[in-house]
C-alpha cells in the first residue's frame, strides 16, 4: 500500500493554519490591552469636548486639562495624603492575614473554638463599619489607631472565612490516606490541609485587599481628621467643602487606581503561588 504524500496547496494550506493557530494568542493578549486603551482615550476625548464644547464651569465639571493641572499644582498635597491611607491600608491587610490564617487553624483545629468565637466573627463583619467608627475613635489612643482598627476589623472577616473553609475542603480520601499512615494532626495541617487550601486562602486575599482600601477610607470619612497625618479621603472631602472639583477628581482617581493596583497586585501573588499546580491558574491545553 502506497502512501500518499500531500500536495503543495494542501501543505501551504495546513502551514498557513499551523501560523494562524500560532498568533492568536498572542493577537487575543494584544486586543486584551489595546481595546481598553482606546476606550479610555475616547472616553477622555468625549469627556473634554463635552466640557469644552458646552462651557462647563469648572466648579460643576472641571475637563481633563483641569484634572491633569490639579495632580500636578497639588501634588506636595496629594501624594503624602495617598502614603497615610496605604500605610493604613497595607498595615491593616498584614495583621489581617496574621490573624485571619492563625485563628482559621485554630479553629479548625478545635471544635469547641469554632462554636465559641466564630459567631461573634460574623457579627463582627456584618455590623457596618460607619457605626463602629466613632466607638473606636473614643476609645483608641489615637486616631491613627482608630482608622487602623476599622480596616483590620473589615479585612479580618474574608480571610478567616475563606481560609477555614479551605481546611475544611480537604479530600476525605487524603484524610484517610494520612490517618493510614499515623501522621499526627500537625503534620496533617502542614502537608496536607494547608497547601489544599491555598486557592481559598488567595480568593481571600483578593477580596480583604480592596476591603482594606474600602475600610480606610469610610474610617477616614468617619474621623474627619485633618492636619499633617491626613489621609487622602480627608482630602476629597476637603476638596468638596472648597468646591475645589478639579483636586476632588484627582483624589478620587488616585484612590481607583489604588485599589487597582492592590486587586493586581494580590492577583500576581496568587498567581504565583497557584500557577504550576492548580487547575484555576493553569492554561488549558485543549
Amino acid at each position: 500500500m502506497t502512501d500518499i504524500a500531500p500536495t503543495d496547496r494542501e501543505a501551504g494550506t495546513d502551514s498557513a493554519a499551523g501560523v494562524l493557530l500560532a498568533r492568536t494568542p498572542n493577537r487575543e493578549k494584544i486586543l486584551q490591552v489595546v481595546i481598553p486603551v482606546l476606550a479610555l482615550v475616547i472616553g477622555i476625548l468625549g469627556w473634554h469636548l463635552a466640557v469644552t464644547v458646552n462651557q462647563v464651569p469648572r466648579y460643576i465639571l472641571p475637563g481633563p486639562l483641569d484634572v491633569w493641572d490639579a495632580l500636578w499644582n497639588d501634588s506636595a498635597t496629594l501624594w503624602p495624603a495617598l502614603l497615610v491611607t496605604l500605610r493604613i491600608t497595607f498595615l491593616a491587610l498584614v495583621i489581617a492575614l496574621v490573624g485571619g490564617v492563625g485563628l482559621a487553624i485554630l479553629l479548625v483545629q478545635s471544635r469547641i473554638l469554632e462554636l465559641a468565637l466564630f459567631p461573634y466573627a460574623v457579627i463582627l463583619q456584618v455590623t457596618p463599619m460607619i457605626a463602629i467608627a466613632p466607638l473606636l475613635l473614643i476609645y483608641a489612643p489615637d486616631t491613627q489607631t482608630a482608622l487602623l482598627i476599622c480596616a483590620f476589623i473589615v479585612a479580618f472577616f474574608p480571610i478567616l472565612s475563606n481560609m477555614a473553609q479551605g481546611l475544611k475542603s480537604v479530600d476525605h480520601n487524603l484524610l484517610n490516606l494520612f490517618e493510614l499512615y499515623g501522621a499526627s494532626s500537625w503534620q496533617t495541617l502542614v502537608f496536607l490541609k494547608i497547601p489544599s487550601a491555598m486557592p481559598y486562602f488567595m480568593a481571600g486575599l483578593r477580596i480583604a485587599g480592596g476591603l482594606s482600601l474600602i475600610a480606610a477610607v469610610v474610617a477616614e470619612f468617619a474621623a474627619g481628621s485633618a492636619g499633617q497625618g491626613s489621609g487622602l479621603a480627608f482630602r476629597l472631602l476637603e476638596s468638596q467643602y472648597r468646591l475645589n472639583l478639579p483636586r476632588l477628581f484627582v483624589a478620587l482617581l488616585m484612590l481607583c487606581g489604588t485599589g487597582i493596583a492592590i486587586f493586581g497586585l494580590t492577583s500576581f501573588i496568587s498567581w504565583l503561588a497557584l500557577h504550576r499546580w492548580h487547575e484555576s491558574a493553569i492554561r488549558r491545553e485543549n
